[in-house]
């Protein structure tokens, strides 16, 4: 059974581009976001991928990924998705011995830049950059599958 084990943060500043290694280009949607099993399709430098999440408990969550043809991906996006679809740059952060994933939103979601780390177990210890703030972890308001719903556009003039 796969496990994801993802603590989530806000950025205090954009020094983190300074260290970019990498970086993907996603599109990606929803074909449920029922909280106890989302269903999401992405599209991601050419490649697909189906991914089936269960309900987040703490930072944990069951999952499970399979590559799909970039057409199915795309006509799944296109066609059968909820929509707004998810448009993020994810760019690749090493930092103390740990890669972070630090996702810049676009479309709907413009102005969300959000830090994740892919854990081993919750109880591993890592370091956070000095360019981490808040975390979101816990926020569902971050959860991609209800950045569908109610996008960043919709509730970030609020905070």
């Amino acid at each position: 059974m796969g496990v994801e084990i993802e603590r989530k943060f806000l950025l205090r500043n954009h020094d983190w581009q300074n260290a970019v290694i990498g970086k993907t280009r996603l599109r990606q949607g929803f074909l449920s976001t029922d909280p106890e099993r989302t269903l999401r399709v992405r599209l991601a430098d050419g490649q697909g991928t189906l991914t089936i999440k269960g309900l987040t408990r703490g930072a944990r969550r069951v999952e499970f990924e399979y590559p799909i043809p970039a057409e199915d991906a795309a006509r799944l996006l296109d066609e059968l998705c909820l929509k707004p679809l998810i448009e993020k740059i994810r760019h690749a952060v090493p930092y103390a011995g740990m890669l972070w994933e630090i996702d810049v939103f676009s479309g709907d979601n413009a102005g969300l830049v959000v830090a994740e780390i892919e854990l081993g177990d919750e109880g591993q210890v890592f370091e956070l950059p000095p360019w981490v703030g808040e975390e979101v972890t816990g926020d569902p308001r971050y959860y991609n599958a209800n950045l569908i719903r109610r996008p960043f556009s919709a509730w970030s003039t609020a905070l």
